[in-house]
């Protein structure tokens, strides 16, 4: 997976909807997910924010999509213009931004699973993988679908 896309889906599951935990709740687990990525952590509110109209921009269905404006910085120099991102927040955009140049926003997916909606990057071929793991959630749903017709068939 590209590193941006990598930077993007991290930052799309920094909740965890299953466990109920949001990363962003806990100051040191910011700083330190932050630190990991070589940026400095955002004002939380305004990650949030972010995050939340980036899932819901990839498909999360418990999130409103809304417009965001949020201001980037670029840079000119002789290699052309360079979107930069120095906060987590801006470094997540400028990555997003990129997966959308290259046409690859497409490829950022969430998990239809009502209990999993993990966030993935999608890189089949043809761009159709549904489940964030054929094993747990693509199975569960096929188990749950094969349920329901094999209890529709003996009423």
């Amino acid at each position: 997976m590209h590193t941006d896309a990598i930077l993007v889906v991290d930052f799309l599951n920094t909740v965890d909807i299953e466990r109920g935990e949001d990363l962003l709740d806990d100051p040191g687990l910011w700083q330190h997910w932050s630190a990991e990525r070589g940026v400095s952590p955002s004002n939380a509110e305004e990650a949030r924010a972010i995050r939340d109209g980036l899932r819901a921009a990839v498909g999360d269905p418990r999130l409103p999509q809304e417009q965001l404006e949020v201001p980037l910085t670029f840079s000119l120099n002789n290699q052309g213009p360079q979107l930069l991102g120095t906060t987590a927040v801006s470094a997540v955009l400028v990555a997003a931004t990129r997966l959308s140049i290259r046409g690859d926003w497409v490829r950022l997916k969430i998990c239809p699973a009502d209990d999993c909606l993990e966030a993935f990057y999608d890189e089949s071929r043809n761009r159709s993988r549904t489940w964030c793991s054929m094993r747990v959630c693509g199975n569960r749903e096929k188990a749950r679908t094969w349920r329901a017709r094999a209890t529709g068939v003996h009423n």
